[in-house]
């Protein structure tokens, strides 16, 4: 099993440019966000079964880090790597790629919470969910 997925593709628009030329940090965290939706369906924790569950994850945790510069017409990817899976929580990477150099130009670190929408508080990762992350972690 793949420890690394592809779970975002696109391409930097001109309105994603801030004053100082480079795509700004909203579209950055926009598109980590993206990707964790596609990362978290692949452990079995797509949005459909976060809403029949009332289940969610939330951010406990979250670091960017911006190595180099995306302009308008960067053609992007990110690929996410999972770190560690408990009980409660995930731990991964998104890592952002221009796509024409294959150059990292960003990262961002996350440990998600997994959480019961109606109680409001943490709650525990389906089973399902912890042996597929093993899985992955063990390759």
């Amino acid at each position: 099993m793949p420890k690394v997925f592809e779970t975002y593709r696109g391409f930097v628009y001109p309105w994603m440019i801030d004053h100082v030329g480079h795509m700004n940090v909203q579209f950055y965290v926009g598109r980590f966000d993206e990707a964790s939706w596609h990362f978290l369906a692949r452990l079995g924790c797509g949005p459909a079964f976060l809403k029949e569950n009332q289940r969610g994850f939330v951010g406990g945790e979250q670091q960017i880090e911006y190595k180099h510069e995306v302009t308008s017409g960067t053609l992007i990817h990110v690929t996410t790597e999972l770190l560690e899976i408990k009980r409660k929580t995930v731990r991964y990477v998104h890592r952002m790629v221009n796509s024409e150099t294959e150059q990292v130009v960003a990262s961002m670190n996350l440990l998600a919470i997994y959480f019961d929408t109606e109680q409001r508080k943490s709650a525990e990762l389906p089973q399902s969910v912890l042996d597929l992350g093993r899985a992955i972690l063990e390759g």
